[in-house]
């Protein structure tokens, strides 16, 4: 760990984005699994679909709440973000 990675850490602003070992929210959430998982072809469609804009998991922690979590229910087979994130994960984890 850096230097300044551990000054962000110590003063809380240490982001998942600056996390190296946590993917990008395209290799988390592909295609194929949001086709196994939703109605959607892709994550950004999706997201539209729900009127949210994210470019990081960064910015889904910005948005993450009850109207996610009910549009999360709504439209995948996942009743939240939390189990929907730790699903994308153990997915990827499995394809390493």
């Amino acid at each position: 760990m850096s230097f300044e990675d551990l000054l962000k850490d110590l003063q809380g602003h240490k982001t998942i984005e600056d996390d190296s070992t946590q993917p990008s929210l395209e290799k988390l959430f592909h295609d194929s699994f949001m086709k196994k998982h939703s109605r959607f072809n892709s994550f950004q469609e999706f997201m539209d679909k729900g009127n949210f804009q994210a470019e990081s998991l960064q910015d889904i922690e910005k948005i993450t709440g009850e109207l996610f979590d009910r549009h999360i229910d709504r439209e995948t087979d996942f009743p939240d973000w939390k189990t929907m994130l730790e699903t994308a994960n153990m997915e990827f984890e499995r394809k390493q």
